[in-house]
């Protein structure tokens, strides 16, 4: 017989509930009451441990159906489950259903033998017999939030046909965080109401536009979707999720291999060793630092004005909104647009209609307060993750967490805790969220040991990325007692961590880490010549840096200078603009390191992707990449722009540096920038400051504009610097950081490698060189294509110079050309795509 367990604030309302259950079914149930607490002065609450000990004390095999008052009774039932084992909780369900007309139909339907997904059924119905008897329409209920706003969407739509498609998921990892994001903003973008149901696994159909409702979903590769679409526009609404289908989601076609079975052993377990998962490798040795975020506590409390606590919880999502666009910001200079792209799915949670109703009416309908709301709601999304079977999907439940513990600190009034190490060390921490992991400083952050984690986890990919060594899943009971500075040593390949390790064990440890140095460095050692051709072609292969670590990564790279350093850092995390000094010390830091080499800086380039609230941009833009960005905001802030160009030409005496202006987009534009270096070159000598007289100026090719101008552009500069990144998203008038049309954004469609073939041709003609500091530079497919076009120079990240010189050294110029010849007469990236591919078979 199912078991029925109710949940209540007033142990006195439960047992009545009880009683009342009871004389339905002359006593013939088997129910259980988890109700007040032990507290003589406030028995109002609940107890996680009661609800466990009830959920015991009912438990079969048939199930367990679990009702709950409101407020914290929710949290507490969820809380209890976690006691549970794995397949008891399987067992265990939660139900939003009334507590006392839900328990009476439950008791009533148990007691008649029904199984557990009938008893739900009987629960959620309770309401309709009182409904009838008091003339309330059904579609009126609003129960479940979900199911309300679906009817009055139906009503919306009723007039218009149904229309449906039956579609593949090819990707890889199936609708995981981001191509979930893309299919719910494509969805969005249309009047219509979208629809969708995983026909392989034989889902209910879910809201087409609520990311949360999309990824548990639990779609994986080769799952059979139906969409459904009602509405005027349903017809283009089909096609175009059709389309992002149909691409790919922007995602290479490859299968799904799970991260490759590694060594697990390379010595003898003994004492003080510790098994976990290994997730990004690499060999650590450091005393440990634990990181421990500061817990928020939060109170459950009823408000007398639900109006103002719903503007307090939008206020608090707007700010969390705006500190992840920061971050992702951040984190494309840090680890790349690709992983960066994590936390668009984590902007989409924030906008997500359903968990925004729902919290909403939380506020509105029983009084609480934002903080408790917002949890109940967050904890509702993340157990949905949770009870998915696919292994991978749970893991977004971190995202989750993540963005919803951003917002009730800010609900809270906490400050975010920020890591700072005196020495590099070893971070030992119950988990890492991607936005902890995606803010360390790899020079700092050795290694990475926590208790829980996954190898295919958000933060795991990003360690990954940076190269940070970790081992997650280890012992607790062992790792979270230990003393800050305690030695640790980890192997990130076999998964396995040392306490104080023996002297035999470090010796092995350091002989692994020294075996993977040499072979680091023999690849390197490579990488210092100069890239050539098979018959004589050089090209020059520059890094793209965003911090002076990154130039020391770059020269042991083989970097042969820097082609983009992203000044944007020296403005970022900090109230106002850094200094002069403060600038020149950097700058000429950087030149240090690079001794002669050149270094290219960029001129600050803000607005769009790149906010900086101290600068005072003003109103937001509706369309900030079209906006007062790059050199229209510097020249519109000339004091700004003087300080920096005047940190750049003391940086330049006696190095080989170079100013490269971004945006540019007219003559005009260019000239008033020399304009100004012109006034500061005259404050530099009268001040009988040395710089560099004839440092060389160059601009960005990256709007379309200065494609169709570069004749005109060429005979004001020095060189051409093309990027890509932008450059794609302006030649397909797509937003590159925005997922509804992210897709069309690729640098090897051939409009956008016309351009750089037209750039490249005006360069040559003017007689000035032509670089290419695009992600498109990194790319192998890109490589021959871009070689031949002409392209100069190639700047890429640091840890892709060695196997660009590589792919560089197997080339013939020949080859090259015709392959771009070829490139250019296609019809689409794709087509371009199977051209090189065939090129190579």
């Amino acid at each position: 017989m199912v078991g029925i367990v109710i949940v209540s604030h007033s142990k006195q309302l439960a047992l009545g509930v009880q009683e009342l259950a009871a004389q339905m079914v002359q006593g013939n149930i088997r129910l259980a009451v988890a109700a007040g607490i032990e507290d003589d002065d406030n028995p109002l609450g609940t107890d996680p441990i009661q609800v466990y000990e009830a959920i015991a004390s009912v438990f079969s095999d048939d199930g367990v159906l679990v009702l709950m008052d409101l407020g914290s009774a929710l949290m507490s039932a969820e809380m209890a489950l976690e006691f549970l084992d794995e397949a008891q909780r399987q067992q265990v369900h939660l139900c939003e259903a009334p507590l006392v007309e839900g328990a009476i139909a439950a008791v009533v339907a148990a007691a008649a033998g029904r199984n557990i997904q009938q008893v739900i059924a009987e629960a959620r119905g309770a309401l309709t017999a009182k409904a009838s008897q008091l003339g309330v329409v059904s579609g009126q209920l609003a129960v479940v939030e979900t199911q309300s706003i679906a009817s009055s969407e139906d009503q919306t739509h009723a007039e218009y046909p149904t229309k449906e498609i039956q579609l593949i998921v090819s990707n890889r990892l199936g609708l995981h965080a981001r191509p979930a994001a893309q299919f719910v903003a494509t969805a969005a973008r249309f009047q219509a109401q979208i629809r969708v149901r995983n026909i392989t696994r034989n889902t209910e159909f879910v809201r087409g536009d609520s990311i949360n409702q999309v990824a548990i979903l639990g779609v994986r590769q080769g799952h059979e979707l139906a969409i459904a679409a009602t509405g005027v526009d349903a017809d283009e609404a089909l096609a175009a999720l059709q389309a992002l289908f149909a691409s790919n989601f922007g995602e290479d076609r490859t299968n799904f291999e799970p991260p490759s079975a590694v060594r697990q052993e390379i010595t003898p377990e003994t004492d003080g060793e510790l098994s976990g998962i290994a997730a990004s490798p690499g060999v650590a040795i450091a005393p440990i630092v634990r990181y421990q975020p500061p817990a928020i506590t939060i109170t459950e409390y009823h408000v007398e004005d639900p109006e103002a606590e719903w503007q307090r919880l939008q206020t608090a999502i707007h700010t969390a909104q705006q500190e992840i666009q920061t971050l992702f910001s951040q984190a494309t200079i840090q680890i790349g647009d690709a992983e960066a792209a994590i936390f668009d799915a984590h902007l989409l949670f924030l906008e997500d209609p359903v968990l925004l109703e729902a919290a909403r009416q939380r506020i509105w309908d029983f009084y609480l307060n934002a903080e408790a709301a917002w949890q109940a709601v967050v904890n509702e999304v993340a157990n949905s993750y949770r009870t998915l079977e696919d292994s991978y999907l749970q893991e977004r439940v971190d995202d989750v967490v993540d963005v919803g513990q951003r917002v009730l600190r800010l609900l809270v009034g906490n400050t975010h805790s920020e890591l700072h190490l005196s020495q590099p060390a070893i971070l030992v921490a119950t988990d890492l969220t991607p936005s902890d992991t995606a803010g360390l400083d790899p020079s700092q952050v050795l290694g990475i040991c926590t208790t829980l984690g996954s190898a295919t986890s958000h933060s795991a990919i990003i360690a990954r990325t940076l190269g940070i060594p970790a081992v997650l899943g280890v012992d607790a009971e062992v790792v979270l007692h230990l003393e800050d500075g305690t030695l640790m040593a980890l192997d990130g390949e076999s998964g396995k961590a040392w306490v104080e390790p023996e002297p035999d064990i470090l010796n092995l440890l350091a002989a692994k880490r020294e075996a993977w140095q040499n072979a680091q460095q023999q690849a390197r050692a490579t990488a210092h010549q100069l890239a050539i051709t098979r018959d004589g072609r050089q090209v020059s292969v520059f890094a793209n840096i965003g911090s002076i670590s990154d130039v020391q990564v770059a020269v042991a790279n083989g970097a042969e200078g820097v082609g983009l350093l992203r000044t944007e850092f020296l403005y970022l995390d900090r109230a106002t603009a850094p200094t002069e000094e403060e600038q020149f010390t950097v700058y000429q830091a950087i030149a240090q390191v690079l001794e002669r080499r050149p270094l290219i800086i960029r001129t600050l380039d803000i607005g769009g992707d790149k906010p900086l609230p101290y600068l005072k941009i003003g109103v937001r833009e509706a369309n900030p990449f079209l906006g007062w960005r790059g050199i229209r905001f510097c020249l519109d802030s000339p004091e700004l722009f003087k300080t920096q160009l005047r940190a750049i030409l003391r940086a330049s005496a006696g190095h080989n540096i170079k100013v490269m202006l971004p945006m540019i987009a007219t003559v005009s534009e260019v000239r008033a920038a020399k304009q100004i270096l012109a006034e500061v070159k005259v404050q530099l000598r009268q001040a009988g400051i040395p710089f560099n007289e004839a440092i060389a100026v160059g601009i960005m090719v990256e709007v379309p504009a200065a494609v169709a101008v570069a004749e005109r552009l060429a005979a004001e500069v020095d060189f051409f610097s093309i990027g890509t990144n932008d450059l794609s998203q302006y030649v397909m008038a797509s937003d590159r950081t925005n997922p509804r049309v992210a897709t069309l954004v690729d640098g090897l469609h051939p409009a956008v490698l016309r351009m750089v073939q037209q750039t490249i041709q005006a360069a040559q003609t003017a007689g000035i060189w032509v670089g290419l500091c695009g992600e498109l530079a990194a790319d192998p497919l890109a490589t021959a294509i871009l070689v031949g076009l002409g392209l100069n120079e190639l700047s890429v990240n640091p840890q892709a110079i060695p196997m660009l010189k590589v792919a560089i050294a197997q080339l013939s110029l020949a080859e090259a050309e015709a392959i771009a010849a070829s490139a250019l007469q296609q019809d689409s990236a794709t087509d371009v795509r199977a051209l090189v591919q065939q090129s190579r078979s």
